[in-house]
């Protein structure tokens, strides 16, 4: 009698086992950061250009160079996000904090 409980057992638990999980509901949203950096990279590299042009036309050196340093920056952390973290850490591990 317990080895045919035991049997009864292991065969429901290898039908749970082999029993399909149920499918995720909720929006997907892999791969949505690649999609915004693909879409948005023309449009940044456009108004980058226009503004840089403009600043050239008008002589104002000082505001051209300041708004390409900013440009660079912002599109450095738009581009490669991991790279405050990457910094934070080596700034942390440059004066000893762990």
């Amino acid at each position: 009698m317990l080895k045919i409980m035991l049997l009864q057992a292991m065969d429901h638990v290898a039908d749970l086992a082999a029993a399909p999980s149920p499918a995720p509901t909720g929006v997907n949203t892999e791969g949505l950061a690649d999609f915004l950096r693909r879409f948005f990279a023309p449009l940044f590299l456009v108004i980058v250009s226009v503004v840089a042009l403009f600043f050239l036309f008008t002589r104002e050196i000082t505001r051209f160079v300041q708004f390409i340093i900013l440009a660079i920056a912002i599109g450095v952390i738009f581009y490669v996000p991991d790279i405050i973290e990457m910094m934070a850490r080596a700034i942390a591990g440059a004066l000893g904090i762990q």
